[in-house]
């Protein structure tokens, strides 16, 4: 049984490495697909698909089972409301990537990239990015105020 200082590590790092990929995605990556377009970019979009996940996969469920964690077996110093809140937002977090981002990258996958659905993945990653943000947040006040 891992400890509780080595989770709430685990969940911040995750949580800062997440916090830092949807913001490189929101500002770089998502616009960029709208310079992608003919013929290749269905198979791009695929691509890209499978290396993010790649990428992503791991921290995500590395912040999930911690933030499960923490909420069965929530520190001293933590309220549980906040370890709760966390996990809420974890589970928010990945309720907006599977029924919001994943179909419209499935789209783009279908559609060639076409102007209109880039700009829906555009806007509709501002209230994960932001919520990935906040989640950081609180996992590194959660770290700080256990130690």
């Amino acid at each position: 049984m891992p400890s509780l200082d080595l989770v709430l590590i685990a969940q911040a790092v995750a949580s800062g490495t997440m916090c830092g990929i949807i913001w490189f995605v929101q500002v770089v990556h998502y616009p960029l697909f709208a310079a992608v377009m003919g013929p290749s970019s269905p198979a791009y979009a695929r691509e890209n698909q499978r290396r993010t996940s790649l990428v992503v996969l791991p921290p995500m469920l590395v912040e999930a089972v911690a933030a499960g964690w923490l909420v069965v077996r929530t520190p001293a110093g933590i309220p549980p409301g906040l370890a709760i809140a966390g996990l809420v937002m974890v589970g928010l977090l990945w309720l907006s990537t599977l029924a919001v981002q994943m179909p419209l990258h499935a789209r783009l996958a279908d559609d060639g990239h076409a102007a209109a659905t880039v700009t829906t993945l555009v806007g509709s990653n501002w209230p994960r990015t932001i919520l990935w943000t906040a989640r950081a947040v609180l996992a590194t006040w959660m770290l700080a105020a256990a130690g």
